[in-house]
């Protein structure tokens, strides 16, 4: 079908995995079509549009012309000449300069990866996007993963052969939110999938060949449905067995629904931890790696590969647990104020210590810790 819409030039959306941080981004749809999960803020008030494959592919030319370019400047020492550079920069249009831009960042990264946007691009044809995977692969011969973020009620709805296809095309790697296993708890979030629909997806992915990264949010049930959260994301995560599993600790800005729900407790860092601490008690059969990287974790060292790591991570979380309350407290802030990074018993006690000074002079005590915790990770949503 020819489209009518005037082409603008090269477009990156909002967001991508931090693990894509090294990736050249490419825009195939616009927002998130569900666009009605209320812990997510990204999209709202934003209308879905699947861009014109031809489009796309005039972003993918850009690229490769601009690395060309590049390459032509840098030479076989892949040492920039500066001046070259700059009036290479000096004969583009402004216009241009998006693309350049990316084409720049993706050169200093590596040029290993590309990630497709936005939130859930596998809702295109699978011819379509087909031929956006085999251009990308003509152009960038030298490409080593092509992935993408997709919602489990789409990969469920796709056929298995073309699940197949798409990953015989370069689709080495698709990233879905199952933040949760409860169907409860996906039904209060709004998440548009429920339990079967989520394991589904994830065995059809791991089926076609693709690498799948499960995104799990602790917290996410708040504390009436933390056991139920834990439990049910557990045995859902069992059943998929996925190459990844992806931490990102649920929060929530003032306006969000439900923090005005005067029914929803939300959890703090240490009924966090236990719900981490009862989930990964529950993996079982899988040989999943543990990802938590992401600001908004508290223990950011949680990461292994299971079943053999197992309890080098559960036996993190069991010591903060062991600790006095107001150790957990100058941890807990020590975390997120950046005064201390990875857990180590050589450097901890002395750490704490200059924790606690500082605590003393914001005014930071065990009373008013969960406020002030909550403030600063409302600013990295």
């Amino acid at each position: 079908m020819e489209t009518t819409e005037k082409y603008k030039g090269f477009e990156q959306g909002p967001i991508r995995p931090p693990s894509e941080a090294s990736s050249l981004l490419i825009r195939v749809t616009r927002n998130c079509p569900w666009n009605k999960c209320i812990f997510c803020p990204v999209y709202k008030k934003r209308k879905f549009s699947i861009r014109p494959v031809e489009h796309v592919i005039k972003d993918i030319d850009s690229i490769k012309k601009h690395l060309e370019a590049i390459f032509d400047i840098a030479g076989e020492d892949k040492n920039i000449n500066r001046t070259e550079l700059q009036n290479y920069i000096n004969s583009l249009s402004n216009n241009q300069m998006p693309a350049l831009n990316a084409a720049w960042h993706w050169f200093i990264s590596g040029m290993k990866s590309i990630f497709i946007q936005d939130a859930n691009s596998l809702i295109i044809k699978p011819q379509d996007f087909i031929r956006i995977l085999s251009h990308i692969k003509e152009s960038f011969p030298f490409l080593k993963r092509i992935t993408s973020y997709a919602r489990s009620h789409t990969v469920a709805r796709i056929s298995d052969q073309d699940m197949k296809e798409l990953v015989k095309a370069g689709l080495n790697r698709i990233h879905i939110g199952l933040e949760s296993g409860s169907d409860e708890v996906l039904s209060m979030v709004k998440k548009g999938a429920d339990k079967n629909t989520h394991i589904k997806a994830g065995k059809k992915a791991v089926k076609a060949g693709a690498e799948l990264s499960e995104y799990v949010m602790p917290g996410l049930g708040g504390v009436k449905l933390s056991k139920t959260h834990a439990l049910e994301t557990a045995d859902a995560l069992n059943q998929i067995n996925p190459h990844f599993i992806r931490f990102r600790t649920f929060a929530i800005r003032n306006e969000n629904k439900l923090y005005k729900d005067e029914e929803f407790e939300k959890c703090n860092d240490v009924t966090t931890v236990k719900e981490i601490l009862l989930l990964l008690q529950n993996l079982s059969g899988i040989t999943s790696a543990i990802k938590s990287d992401h600001i908004l974790n508290l223990f950011q060292e949680v990461e292994g590969r299971l079943p053999e790591d197992k309890k080098k991570m559960t036996d993190i979380l069991e010591n903060f647990l062991s600790m006095t309350p107001e150790d957990q407290t100058l941890l807990r802030v020590g975390k997120r104020i950046g005064m201390l990074g990875r857990v180590t018993e050589e450097n901890l006690p002395s750490k704490l210590a200059d924790i606690k000074k500082e605590c003393e002079r914001l005014g930071i005590t065990e009373h008013n810790a969960d406020q002030f915790i909550e403030e600063a990770m409302s600013r990295f949503i």
